[in-house]
């Protein structure tokens, strides 16, 4: 299939360049950017000089898909084009991932330049939305944040096992912020530093809370969400806590057990959602597409505790857009994204 790239020289733009250029399905045929048009791709990224492409302000070719990696409200414009012109599209922006327009113009301080492609957009979880996924012609995909946060609670929300009151506690490289300049990112703003950030809310929270409250089969969800950035380039280690119900799962010891049943059940058929039996480390989802999930209970309190570990850049961008991608054009679902880890 012919794919065009729609701001190839972001984080997440240039990530899915080297992810597609080993896809033996994908064949890369115009990338785009705005500071960087009339420059060869190999000229701006050597590691991409295989990718023999001049990136232009436009998809100037012919495509079957388009990735979009635009910020968002940008996004929203360019996608709407593209599926006028009965192209497939991938956006890896926030704009279609909301249900409710009110609630994205609130938390994005922006009217949505493209309201009428909100209905038909599918929420690229794919592990919660494989059928949806396979048959849409846009995919809205998830944020790195949710990806972590939705994959880590679902499993416990779907059995019925915690309580409402969920805390997030989440941290992520620095190369979360996108590659544009910004005084927070800068070197000695970011090294031998830590920092929480978005305290009275980040953007992604009203994503997870759509997400698990489908799950939810009693009300709403009341969930804290604090994000923090850490001086490291990639990687996002979700902590997540919550009660778990009087008389839901057995106590004592059995607990874990159990806990852990519900989680392997869950991810029992999944490719990328890898229930482990350590507490993981973000450098285990370096450059890969999973999502590597460690449940258990602190028995003293009863209370549920799921860390979950992925690739802001790939499984939280890029990867998972490739693995929408792939269902999206009835490919096997790991096609050009199954390797290990680089570790250390």
């Amino acid at each position: 299939m012919k794919v065009g790239i729609i701001n190839v020289t972001g984080y997440a733009g240039v990530e899915l360049a080297r992810i597609l250029a080993r896809h033996p399905d994908a064949q890369i045929t115009s990338v785009t950017g705005r500071s960087a048009a009339g420059q060869k791709l190999g000229d701006v990224f050597p590691h991409l000089s295989e990718i023999d492409l001049t990136i232009t302000e436009e998809i100037t070719e012919s495509v079957d898909v388009v990735f979009s990696a635009l910020p968002h409200a940008a996004s929203a414009e360019r996608i709407g084009r593209a599926l006028s012109d009965g192209v497939k599209a991938i956006d890896i922006s926030a704009d279609f991932r909301l249900k409710d327009l009110a609630v994205y113009e609130d938390w994005y301080s922006v009217q949505h330049p493209c309201p009428e492609n909100m209905e038909q957009a599918v929420y690229g979880l794919t592990e919660l939305h494989r059928e949806e996924v396979s048959d849409a012609n846009l995919v809205a995909n998830p944020g790195c944040y949710p990806t972590a946060s939705i994959m880590a609670l679902a499993p416990a929300i779907d059995a019925g096992i915690i309580e409402r009151d969920i805390i997030i506690d989440a941290k992520s490289g620095v190369s979360g912020a996108g590659r544009g300049l910004s005084l927070k990112t800068h070197f000695s703003e970011v090294n031998e530093n830590f920092m929480a950030y978005s305290v009275d809310g980040h953007r992604h929270l009203p994503e997870i809370q759509q997400e698990l409250e489908l799950l939810h089969s009693n009300g709403s969800l009341n969930i804290t969400f604090l994000t923090h950035l850490v001086p490291m380039t990639r990687g996002i280690l979700a902590s997540c806590y919550a009660p778990l119900k009087e008389g839901a799962i057995a106590s004592g010891p059995d607990a874990k057990d159990e806990v852990r049943d519900i989680y392997d059940n869950f991810y029992k058929d999944e490719t990328f959602g890898k229930v482990v039996d350590a507490p993981p480390m973000t450098k285990h989802t370096l450059g890969n597409n999973d999502c590597v999930i460690y449940p258990t209970v602190d028995t003293r309190t009863n209370r549920l505790i799921v860390l979950s570990c992925i690739d802001n850049l790939v499984k939280g961008a890029a990867g998972q857009a490739v693995q929408n991608m792939n269902l999206m054009f009835g490919l096997p679902e790991d096609e050009g994204i199954t390797q290990l880890a680089l570790y250390p």
